[in-house]
């Protein structure tokens, strides 16, 4: 034994250095263990262990079962057993696995839940003793999302079973239970899972809940992983076993799921009953109790994990309907038309296990139907009952109840009239015919955008074209039926109306004719003489006038179909004089030294003159003299006035620029007479910025500079050291002008002692 923990001890050290991962198995969803005597004191072991698919980062299955055997008088009393001391152990390999299957639920979208099962077949040779065998399998963790227990995710289990002293005498084999529990279950939907067992005996069973046992532990410490505190025992270690803590008082081992009432287990059959009340997952502890002669031979604990999920109906019967009743009760309506083609939009379709349809169509008996969209032929005018039936027999089926009804036909039909060459009325006349007492609504569609109501209405059209005409009807049966005709409708107005009916104007006048006249469209032949010797061919069309005078106006529109009406607009048209306005200004270019202007008009026709100098004021004299305010761009109006009252206008942009005058003096005589002691520039810099004064003697040498217009050289240098000779000297002035213009001026200055 001492070797076999070395080994295991050397064994996480490697997995420690080579970076193999110790997980915690926080992925237990249930387990069992359950023997059969073969005879000869031989028994065969049956480890069941239940996982969570879906858990990540997370174990698999044990590749091998570590098994503890102990032998003591009681699980209570294991005097001088140890996991270090077991009376034997072996390591059992994983015999196989596979997926728990899903119960078959139609009506439910089932949550991301998945368990696989592993089963562990191992036998023992155990000689008959006055103690009991208590055979072990430990592991930790179980599935961490359980809600019923406290810290389930460090909570390990033990799934044990005990030989007993009585059972050894008999060669008993201890009950295995049937079935596993399934997978997934519908909050607050009646629950009623078998939980029996078989016992191959024949032995009476007693079933109970009961709490699931602990075992391990969450501990990944290598030095403690595989002891009893370490998430894989090895091997498990000896009874008596602690039980999960469940989260009281609102769950217990008797009362797992919770609720009131909660869901109970029957003693005698195993039948699990009741109505979950919470969603959530439940680990569940059943034991089974056998007896014989009132002798208990053997206990098996099972423990499990019960995924209560809401149960919502996604099945549902529907179909498209003429009329809906209910919310399962649809009216179907055919006209004339004895075969229905039914469409099923029932749903959801991937739960739909079975379906079909039932129809009484008039031959007595009821007829079954088992397409997804049948075609059904019923022998003539009447109603028919049916049902759409899906899941028959099952928790989450649904059936829609149907009624056919096959009316006698209906038939749209209808003529028109109309004058062919002359814009009028037309006439519609309804033909329509139905087999039921009679028809009760018209609806005229006349291709326009117009609609009506009557029988037999009249409409006129404003535009004309191959006009698509519709008329649906509808009889008492409200069954309903259309007809659509095209209407070749090109005749030429019945009168030619357009606007102006008379215009005045000035020349040139830009005159739009507006044709109202209807129906005529690009298709037309329309010629217009405009009276000036000028025609034209547009519907509505722009001319202008260039002469006085008075114009008499015509207009002739010619149909596709040859239909021909003109008219002429006598005098429609009075053209008068205009003037033409012109001017002239001096100077060219004045500034704010020079803001005099003098306009001189120019104008033809004029008997009165407006000027708008874009600054007050203006004026009414026809060569105005105007002083302008301010340096800048000026809009400079004049409207000039015809005997007429016709007028004309010009403008023009003066731009008033803001002028700088400096000049450089060119010597000074610095001798303290008071007479040109000093040299600066002299001028007129409104406007000016980034002012520079600067003067050189002839080595380059800088003598005086200044950024004030206003400071001056007293022939000293920098004004404050010692006098400059006698000489000439450089000076240079830069600045910006008033509108950001550089300029320089370059000069000399003769220094005279």
């Amino acid at each position: 034994m001492r070797n076999r923990r070395i080994r295991s001890f050397l064994l996480l050290v490697m997995m420690v250095l080579v970076g193999l991962p110790l997980l915690q198995a926080r992925h237990i969803i249930g387990g069992v263990m359950s023997y059969e005597c073969l005879g000869n004191n031989r028994y065969q072991f049956t480890l069941r262990v239940y996982r969570d698919c879906n858990c990540t980062m997370c174990a698999q299955l044990d590749p091998s079962a570590e098994i503890g055997i102990y032998r003591c008088s009681s699980a209570n009393n294991c005097e001088g057993q140890s996991q270090a001391q077991p009376y034997g152990s072996v390591s059992v390999p994983l015999s196989s696995q596979s997926f728990v299957e899903e119960p078959d639920y139609p009506c439910l979208i089932p949550p991301n839940v998945c368990g696989q099962e592993g089963v562990y077949i191992f036998t023992l040779d155990l000689p008959v003793s006055s103690n009991s065998y208590f055979i072990s399998y430990q592991r930790c963790c179980r599935n961490e999302t359980i809600n019923n227990i406290i810290n389930p995710d460090d909570s390990g289990a033990t799934y044990t079973i005990e030989l007993t002293p009585t059972a050894q005498l008999v060669c008993n084999s201890s009950p295995s239970f049937d079935t596993y529990p399934p997978i997934i279950i519908c909050n607050n939907a009646p629950l009623a899972y078998d939980h029996s067992a078989t016992d191959p005996d024949g032995d009476m069973l007693v079933y109970e809940f009961c709490a699931p046992l602990l075992g391990g532990g969450p501990d990944l410490d290598p030095l403690f992983y595989n002891t009893c505190s370490g998430a894989n025992p090895i091997p498990a270690c000896p009874p008596p076993y602690n039980t999960v803590t469940f989260q009281a008082p609102n769950y217990t081992a008797t009362s797992p799921m919770g609720g009131s009432p909660s869901i109970s287990i029957d003693p005698m059959t195993g039948m699990i009953t009741g109505t979950p009340q919470f969603e959530g997952q439940f680990v569940v502890g059943v034991c089974v109790s056998e007896y014989r002669n009132g002798l208990l031979l053997s206990k098996v604990f099972r423990d499990f994990q019960f995924n209560v999920a809401n149960c919502d109906p996604t099945v549902v019967a529907d179909i498209e309907e003429d009329i809906q009743i209910s919310d399962q009760e649809f009216v179907v309506n055919s006209c004339g038309d004895y075969t229905i083609d039914l469409v099923n939009q029932s749903f959801q379709e991937a739960y739909i296990d079975n379906f079909e349809w039932t129809f009484d169509v008039g031959s007595g008996e009821v007829e079954t139907f088992d397409e997804w969209n049948p075609s059904i032929t019923f022998p003539g005018v009447g109603t028919y009952e049916g049902q759409l039936i899906l899941n028959e027999n099952t928790d989450c089926g649904d059936t829609a109840r149907i009624f056919v009804n096959i009316y006698p036909a209906i038939e749209a039909d209808f003529s028109f009239a109309y004058d062919t060459c002359v814009a009028g009325p037309v006439s519609f006349t309804d033909l329509s015919e139905t087999g039921s007492c009679c028809l009760t609504d018209w609806n005229w569609d006349f291709g326009d955008g117009q609609n009506s109501g009557l029988q037999n209405p009249d409409h006129i059209y404003q535009q004309p074209g191959d006009i698509p005409i519709t008329l649906t009807v509808q009889d008492t049966n409200e069954c309903v039926a259309s007809s659509t005709q095209i209407l070749n409708y090109y005749p030429v107005p019945a009168l030619i109306v357009i606007a102006p009916s008379a215009e005045i104007e000035c020349q040139p006048a830009e005159i739009f004719f507006d044709n109202l006249s209807f129906p005529i469209d690009t298709t037309y032949s329309i010629v217009w003489d405009f009276g000036d010797g000028e025609f034209g061919s547009a519907i509505s069309p722009f001319h202008t006038y260039e002469d006085p005078g008075v114009y008499t106006v015509s207009v002739d529109i010619t149909s596709p179909l040859g239909c021909q009406i003109d008219t002429t607009f006598n005098s429609l048209i009075t053209v008068l004089p205009s003037p033409v306005a012109g001017f002239s200004y001096a100077p060219d270019q004045p500034s704010n030294l020079f803001p005099e202007v003098q306009f001189t008009d120019e104008s033809e026709g004029a008997i009165a003159w407006n000027w708008d100098f874009s600054a007050n004021p203006g004026s009414a004299l026809p060569s105005p003299l105007f002083v302008f305010p301010d340096t800048g761009l000026y809009l400079v109006t004049q409207v000039v006035t015809h005997p007429s009252g016709c007028t004309d206008t010009v403008q023009t942009v003066i731009d008033v620029i803001p002028e700088i005058r400096y000049y450089l003096p060119n010597a000074f005589t610095p001798n303290g007479d008071g007479t040109n002691d000093t040299f600066r520039g002299k001028g007129f810099l409104e406007g000016a910025t980034a002012f520079q004064f600067m003067i050189w003697n002839r080595w380059g040498e800088p003598m005086f500079e200044t950024n004030d217009p206003l400071a001056a050289w007293n022939g000293q240098k920098n004004n404050v050291g010692q006098e400059a000779p006698p000489g000439v000297y450089l000076v240079v002035v830069r600045f910006k002008g008033p509108r950001g213009e550089p300029i320089e001026m370059k000069g000399y200055a003769t220094l005279i002692r």
